[in-house]
């Protein structure tokens, strides 16, 4: 076997995290485009490979061979670095989510995520508000009133469900007691409690996280900052070839990481029922070593997560073909007179919860 120092396989580990997401992004595309036939009833992607799944390497080539185009009066540094900025911050933000438990190959111990800091929870969201800069860089840059006024939309949407999202997620702060994602998720992992993940504890919260994803991805029924029948395409009319492809790409990046932060938040991350009891099995019955059932029970467990994101992604593109858009009046209602004090409420109610010892 390779000897690698910690750091080694760490890294190893970092780059399959960013490798994944983009994998999975990509594919998202496809995927989207298999539900919508299915929902529609029709005939999906099938010319590209088959069952159409070369159809996103088709979209690469594509976007990469598409003409160049800047607006007349463009700032064209702001304008590339827009779409720069949009695909960075959705790729940092998947750093810090645990994938997995700890893996042991000889004398070396590591965890199947990027990086692990105390403040997992607020680095995402520190990244994912930075994230609103490259939309309102690139449709202030475009140099289009349509682009300017689909970037405004995008910052006043992401600031208002920002307030919701965050005070959803205080309450289970304050069940957990940490902002570190891997100690949020083996809080939810008690041997024989696999029933008490956080959805038992916070439903309420979890309904409220649930809505402000859609409108912090920019997804119908949320999905005014690019509203076609009102601003042509939005903060990106201006946008062809690549600069464009970014935009896309890093939309379906951010609906991976959502997906995967409220799987570990409220669904146990890579917890899954009996998985104790079943590595308990493979030492005691089949006379396993404890270091290779604890490295199979976390290979599940990431099989697991990875159903769970899956689950949240198809959700996503469900909706999208159910439900109309919001008028942009409607979502700035439902935002601040009804999420916000829901969240509210939520919070004191926790509160009294934890001071009685309910939970």
């Amino acid at each position: 076997m390779i000897e690698l120092p910690a750091l080694g396989w760490q890294s190893i580990v970092i780059f399959v995290v960013f490798a994944l997401s983009l994998l999975i992004a990509t594919y998202c595309t496809y995927a989207e485009r298999v539900i919508a036939a299915f929902l529609q009833d029709r005939v999906g992607p099938d010319r590209a490979g088959p069952y159409g799944l070369a159809q996103p390497l088709a979209d690469a080539v594509k976007m990469f061979t598409k003409e160049e185009f800047f607006p007349g009066g463009a700032n064209k540094a702001l304008f590339v670095f827009g779409p720069c900025l949009a695909m960075i911050t959705a790729l940092m933000s998947s750093a810090v989510i645990p994938f997995g438990n700890i893996m042991n190959f000889g004398n070396n111990l590591f965890f199947l995520q990027g990086i692990e800091v105390n403040i997992g929870m607020l680095w995402v969201f520190g990244v994912v508000s930075l994230g609103v800069y490259g939309v309102m860089i690139g449709g202030w840059a475009s140099n289009n009133k349509f682009s300017l006024l689909g970037a405004i939309r995008a910052a006043s949407q992401n600031i208002s469900y920002e307030l919701a999202m965050g005070m959803a997620l205080i309450a289970v702060l304050m069940i957990s007691g940490t902002l570190s994602l891997r100690e949020i998720t083996l809080q939810q992992s008690a041997p024989g409690e696999w029933y008490m993940w956080n959805i038992v504890k916070q439903p309420l919260g979890f309904l409220i996280f649930l809505v402000c994803a859609f409108a912090e991805t920019n997804r119908t029924p949320f999905d005014l900052p690019e509203c076609e029948t009102e601003l042509v395409g939005g903060y990106h009319t201006e946008y062809s070839s690549m600069k464009l492809g970014l935009y896309l790409f890093s939309e379906y990046v951010n609906i991976f990481v959502v997906s995967a932060v409220m799987s570990v938040l409220y669904f146990g991350g890579f917890n899954f029922p009996f998985q104790y009891e079943l590595r308990d099995w493979f030492v005691s019955s089949q006379g396993w070593e404890l270091a290779s059932a604890q490295n199979l029970i976390t290979l599940l467990g990431t099989v697991g997560l990875f159903l769970k994101i899956f689950a949240f992604i198809f959700f996503f593109m469900w909706i999208r073909w159910t439900l109309p858009r919001f008028r942009y009046d409607q979502l700035m209602r439902l935002g601040w007179t009804i999420l916000i004090p829901l969240a509210v409420f939520n919070i004191v109610l926790t509160g009294g919860l934890i001071l009685a010892g309910v939970i």
